[in-house]
């Protein structure tokens, strides 16, 4: 029965995806709530019916008092069956009926109303541009796509187990006390009217100070993320106090901002203990005075007192139901500012796949100064010819790798063109784009998965056998088949540990190299493809990239000039343009910028910041 109700609601069901999420929290949940409305309306209306089977049984009880005052064995031949029925319904029927409203709430909705908001959120994030990634901290975002689904499930949890529950309660206590009474209703009603002020007060300062605070533990996140990933860079500048004190300042701001959250709690339950008692007071002490006035039965009075005094045990309950209900959408609130961002750099409406026919690249007047005006590229112009190989050299931000960049669509240009086999870019869907260019680049990063995940993301369906291939072509397979990991895990099997840092950077070149040559990309992208291997490991890699280039269009960019020496063509940039372009000899002849790197290099490495 179980798995009946954990299959109502299918997580993973298909959905339109929207390039710009609503900006107001609860639109954003009304869109993630669309496959639960059925389940919803389920769970309020059980909500209902167990908080009048609750009220209805402090009645029943009341009334049960009232029946025992008689002769017992009256009491029993006129009302026995009553109280047999009474008692089969409590043992069955309330069971029944508590088991359903329990298997919605904890089996329908809080597993898969939380794994859907994770699914799409991460799903929308991945769709974001490289740019958008790197204006944050990876920690951050990834706190954010964690922390949001189970704050929001937890929201939705206490609308129906909380708020759905104590608002048909409270208004059954009315009823019931109306019905004995009216007068009765009346220190209810002034109750309810006080705890309702406490209750917005409360909300009103819940909301922000939880959003704070769970700010704050993301900023903590994403330092110490941050710290972990870069260890190395930590412990050989030996800055072990310096990133202390980097996340000391963002564990203090959560201190700070949790203390005040706490503040809040703390004149909340001082305040509603004091109402709570002037509600058993009033009440009870109201329900005595009809009794001893003759006005009220014994059992109405038992039945006031019970009620009264499960309020107060209630209304503790369904304070913090409240305030935890604001809190958790506290916290989606500032998983919005992630998750809700709209998505900027999209395919065109009737974007077709790119059709890569000769690999021949053209720009036109292609500018990127990354909204500053200034560096990236400005006004380039170049074709390269299909099967053509260039060498890209330039001091550091000349235009480089923004060139590349754009090429991958990676960010959207300022102004101008890329064209591939006539067709832009831009009116290409992004995927076949990528599919068709393979790139290798400086930093080898890889996936924290096995070496063979990595080498087959250059092609999924490729099979083993193409695979070893691959990674003998690129001089890895004799070192991947000595790898062990400490699980156990040895050769292709062998974990890399997160981005590659189990491999020594020429190591992971190799095996990046080896995904690259499974891909087989038509365009292919080097950029200091062999920065990070030793001369013996690079003199054998040589011939593979040339093996790699063969009918290939190629863009090769190098600071070790010696490595693009036979290109076909080398364009030499400058300041985000196009100042030289030719073989290496007619450059070297012409005497100009490319002449004065090729003789100032050291070792056969171009010093950036070489004056012409």
């Amino acid at each position: 029965m179980i798995s009946f109700f954990e299959r109502l609601v299918d997580p993973y069901v298909a959905y339109d995806e929207d390039d710009n999420p609503p900006q107001r929290l609860w639109p954003f949940l009304a869109a993630y709530a669309r496959p639960f409305h059925r389940v919803f309306v389920w769970a309020a209306l059980l909500a209902i019916v167990v908080a009048a089977i609750e009220v209805g049984l402090i009645y029943y009880m009341g009334r049960v008092v009232d029946l025992l005052s008689g002769d017992p064995a009256q009491v029993w031949a006129q009302y026995g069956t009553e109280l047999i029925l009474a008692a089969l319904f409590i043992l069955i029927l309330r069971p029944l009926i508590q088991a359903a409203d329990v298997l919605i709430l904890n089996n329908a909705i809080l597993p898969n109303f939380g794994t859907l908001i994770r699914w799409r959120a991460h799903k929308h994030v991945l769709r974001q541009s490289v740019g958008w990634f790197e204006n944050d901290f990876a920690g951050r975002i990834a706190n954010r796509i964690m922390q949001t689904p189970p704050a929001a499930g937890e929201a939705i949890f206490q609308v129906f187990d909380a708020i759905a529950f104590s608002l048909a309660y409270f208004v059954g206590a009315a009823v019931l006390l109306a019905g004995a009474d009216p007068r009765l209703m009346l220190p209810l009603l002034i109750w309810l009217a006080l705890y309702a002020w406490l209750v917005a007060w409360t909300v009103k300062r819940v909301g922000p100070a939880s959003q704070a605070a769970s700010d704050a533990r993301s900023l903590v996140t994403g330092r110490v993320v941050d710290a972990y990933t870069n260890i190395h860079s930590v412990k050989m500048f030996a800055h072990h106090d310096r990133e202390l004190d980097y996340a000391k300042e963002a564990i203090e701001k959560t201190r700070d901002t949790f203390q005040k959250e706490m503040r809040i709690y703390t004149i909340m339950d001082v305040a509603l203990v004091t109402l709570n008692g002037l509600l058993i007071v009033a009440v009870v002490g109201w329900g005595i005075w009809l009794w001893v006035q003759g006005a009220a039965s014994v059992g109405i009075v038992a039945a006031a007192t019970a009620l009264t005094l499960r309020l107060n045990a209630m209304t503790g309950w369904i304070m913090w139901a409240l305030t935890t209900f604001f809190r958790q959408l506290g916290v989606v609130a500032e998983g919005m500012e992630t998750i809700a961002q709209p998505i900027t750099l999209v395919d065109a409406p009737g974007a077709k796949p790119l059709q890569l026919t000769r690999g021949e690249i053209e720009l036109r007047e292609l500018s990127h100064h990354y909204g500053r005006g200034a560096g990236g590229l400005d006004r380039v112009s170049l074709t390269i010819r299909p099967g053509e190989k260039i060498g890209l050299v330039g001091r550091s931000g000349a235009g480089k790798s923004t060139l590349v960049k754009l090429l991958l669509r990676f960010y959207d240009m300022e102004q101008g063109q890329i064209l591939i086999d006539g067709q832009d870019i831009t009116q290409v869907t992004q995927d076949s784009l990528r599919r068709q260019i393979g790139m290798v680049q400086q930093d080898s990063a890889l996936l924290h998965r096995s070496v063979r995940d990595n080498i087959l993301y250059g092609r999924p369906d490729a099979t083993e056998a193409e695979m070893i291939a691959a990674a003998k072509q690129a001089e890895a397979h004799d070192f991947i088949l000595d790898l062990a990991d400490p699980e156990g895990r040895t050769g292709y099997d062998a974990q890399v540990g997160e981005r590659g840092v189990k491999l020594s950077g020429g190591q992971r070149q190799r095996v990046t190299l080896a995904r690259v040559i499974l891909k087989d990309a038509p365009i292919l992208v080097l950029d200091e493809a062999t920065s990070a291997l030793d001369s013996e490991v690079e003199a054998a890699i040589q011939s593979t990239l040339y093996s790699m280039m063969e009918g290939k269009t190629v863009i090769a960019i190098a600071h070790r000039l010696s490595t693009i020496a036979a290109m076909d063509r080398i364009i030499v940039l400058d300041q985000g343009r196009v100042v030289e372009e030719g073989s290496h000899e007619a450059l070297l002849a012409r005497g100009g910028v490319y002449a004065s790197f090729w003789n100032r290099q050291s070792g056969g490495f171009l010093n950036p910041e070489a004056a012409e």
